[in-house]
């Protein structure tokens, strides 16, 4: 695969399509299967939208890469996503909702529609998140396991630690603090084997959403740091947000 550029992520995705040189990791969950009584305290409702300025640090095989973007979600899996240039307007759009997403490219002058699949979105990351996966765990939250799921719970110290294993062998270990909120996870595959981990930090009185949310490959091939500056959550009124509008004379390229 094509050398992972800076033009491609100056924001964490960018210009081209050009896709991440390590092989991507594929990570799929069903929203449905969140039904457990193991909760996150104060992690954000369905009925409200999250909107930050993400500063974000991208580090894979050729460098790190420092960015800003506004971030917009709503669980669980509305995204919006415009990264900002130095100076000047989004050179990148990206929405999403349940059944399709829009990328944006003022300048090539394209405009990228598809599904929401890891697939899909791994043509502008350097992995296979869905964007389910990607909206719960931005917004404080872990990605729901698919199917039946057996939970376990353990105090550790002044934490508490939750076993996630669904029939499939996909599993997922959590830790919250005294306070119910999420510090950290960990993701293994059917195998037992780690696919990535995250760490939530830097939570400020009043707010659900951790204001640093790091995330890492098991492999270390790739990780993404992102720090929330001017963070708010609003009732959920309007969604017309989470839908981008085909500009006129703009090339119109269909990703399935």
């Amino acid at each position: 695969m094509k050398q992972f550029t800076f033009v491609k992520i100056i924001l964490i995705l960018i210009l081209t399509l050009h896709v991440a040189c390590v092989k991507p990791v594929i990570i799929s969950s069903d929203p449905s299967a969140e039904k457990s009584p193991l909760f996150i305290s104060g992690s954000l409702p369905e009925t409200d939208i999250m909107t930050a300025l993400a500063q974000i640090d991208l580090v894979v095989p050729g460098g790190h890469y420092p960015a800003r973007a506004v971030l917009i979600l709503k669980k669980p899996s509305h995204l919006r996503l415009e990264l900002l240039p130095p100076i000047g307007t989004p050179d990148f759009f990206l929405t999403a909702n349940p059944n399709e997403m829009k990328i944006l490219l003022p300048g090539k002058n394209e405009f990228y529609s598809g599904k929401p699949t890891g697939h899909n979105l791994s043509r502008f990351l350097p992995w296979q998140f869905d964007v389910g996966d990607i909206v719960a765990l931005f917004a404080g939250s872990y990605p729901p396991l698919t199917g039946d799921v057996n939970y376990s719970r353990d105090p550790e110290g002044d934490n508490v630690r939750i076993e996630m294993k669904s029939q499939s062998g996909i599993a997922q270990t959590v830790w919250l603090d005294q306070h119910g909120r999420l510090i950290r996870l960990v993701r293994t595959d059917e195998y037992g084997r780690e696919q990535y981990s995250a760490e939530f930090a830097d939570y400020t009185e009043g707010s659900p959403i951790a204001g640093k949310i790091s995330l890492r490959m098991a492999d270390g091939s790739n990780s993404i740091t992102v720090k929330y500056s001017g963070l708010k959550i609003e009732r959920a009124k309007d969604l017309s947000i989470f839908n981008l509008p085909v500009p006129a004379g703009v090339k119109t390229i269909i990703l399935d």
